[in-house]
């Protein structure tokens, strides 16, 4: 038996405005009824809200959990753009007072443990909603669909599927990369085995940069490498069973040259201390800052070539190539209108309870990516039969 969700209020609870928060907090004021901009003080979200022009329309208010939950009411959404590590708790306050929850990052094990009850509350858990993770998903769906339509899911296939993103400077630096997050989520993020599939192999790359390669997207050359777990999105991204994969790998795309500029950081990398590697972050964010007059350049490049045992073969990919403006980064772009087009689907009730990674369908995904499209999120599509 499905349990209803609880039906929205109408109030969403924006935590955190950090380098992800953008313009989607603004498209939100247009769907719901109440927006309040939660902050580490009240006068911060204040100023956050007068950068980002909605002083007035979205109400500051100075974080704290028990703060939060003192205003939190049944039908609520809670959107965290908070750390990680604080979904967890919050989400547990959700459940507890029927509110609906919102992020753009993984889901981590200690949210997936909250997943039954949130059902059972009727409480929408809605996460990976974002750039990466959140639109590759969305492109993903739509090409497995497509290629299925094309190949036939009884058909025995092989297939190479590949979903590369990266936040890069519009203007290339000696660097080559421009902090869009933390640069210690950065640095640890390189110090985590990544498991992908490659000619056919489960492969793990104990030091992903290690495993970086050239990557040509639209007739440029960057450099990519494997992150995280590769391996679970097989099954979430619906690729038939009678299809086996060639290459399946989710990864991080960065400027060309970024390996050798970044050489003596992986050095420092591969001493593996944890001290200095919060020190070299440290260190890092005061030599590279990020100013007012830096431009960012998102690249996000999914593609899927199939080839089946009949000698049939079907290819396609999607591209999204976005540079910030004086407005916002592209980053905060992404992230933000993305997550905010997840929100509204929360306020409509078309969202069920319990989890929901983005669109988790073919057909759902599509109408996000339309939907995206008309938000001012560009992206093409390329398919070759």
């Amino acid at each position: 038996m499905t349990t209803d969700p609880v039906p929205a209020s109408g109030t969403v609870h924006w935590i955190g405005a950090g380098l992800s928060t953008g313009s989607g907090l603004a498209a939100l004021c247009d769907s719901a009824e109440h927006v309040r901009l939660w902050h580490r003080t009240e006068s911060r979200a204040a100023d956050a809200l007068g950068r980002l022009g909605l002083a007035g329309r979205v109400e500051p208010r100075a974080y704290t959990l028990s703060a939060l939950t003192a205003e939190l009411a049944p039908g609520d959404v809670v959107v965290s753009m908070l750390p990680a590590p604080e979904h967890a708790p919050l989400l547990a306050e959700c459940v507890r007072l029927g509110a609906h929850f919102a992020c753009s990052s993984y889901v981590s094990e200690a949210v997936l443990e909250q997943v039954p009850a949130a059902e059972k509350a009727g409480v929408v858990v809605l996460t990976e909603a974002g750039l990466d993770p959140g639109i590759d998903h969305l492109f993903a769906h739509d090409l497995v669909a497509r290629a299925r339509e094309a190949i036939g899911d009884g058909t025995p296939a092989s297939y190479a599927l590949t979903s590369y993103c990266g936040g890069v400077p519009a203007e290339p630096n000696d660097f080559t990369y421009r902090f869009s997050w933390a640069p210690a989520g950065v640095l640890n993020a390189l110090r985590s085995p990544a498991r992908y599939i490659d000619d056919g192999a489960e492969t793990v790359a104990e030091r992903p940069w290690e495993a970086t390669r050239r990557h040509v997207v639209d007739g440029e050359t960057f450099e990519v490498y494997p992150n995280r777990d590769s391996v679970p999105f097989v099954a979430q991204y619906g690729l038939p069973d009678t299809w086996s994969p060639r290459t399946f790998v989710r990864g991080t795309l960065r400027l060309e040259g970024w390996l050798r500029a970044w050489d003596a950081v992986f050095e420092e990398l591969r001493r593996g201390d944890d001290e200095r590697i919060a020190e070299l972050a440290r260190e890092l964010a005061a030599r590279y800052p990020t100013t007012e007059d830096d431009r960012d350049r998102v690249v996000l490049a999914v593609s899927l070539d199939v080839r089946s045992e009949a000698g049939q073969s079907w290819s396609g990919g999607y591209l999204l190539d976005l540079v910030g403006d004086a407005g916002e980064s592209a980053m905060a772009r992404c992230v933000s209108r993305t997550l905010a087009l997840g929100v509204r689907h929360v306020l409509d009730g078309s969202l069920p309870p319990g989890l929901n990674r983005a669109a988790e369908t073919a057909a759902r995904s599509q109408q996000w990516l339309s939907e995206l499209a008309r938000d001012g999120v560009e992206f093409t599509l390329r398919v070759d039969r």
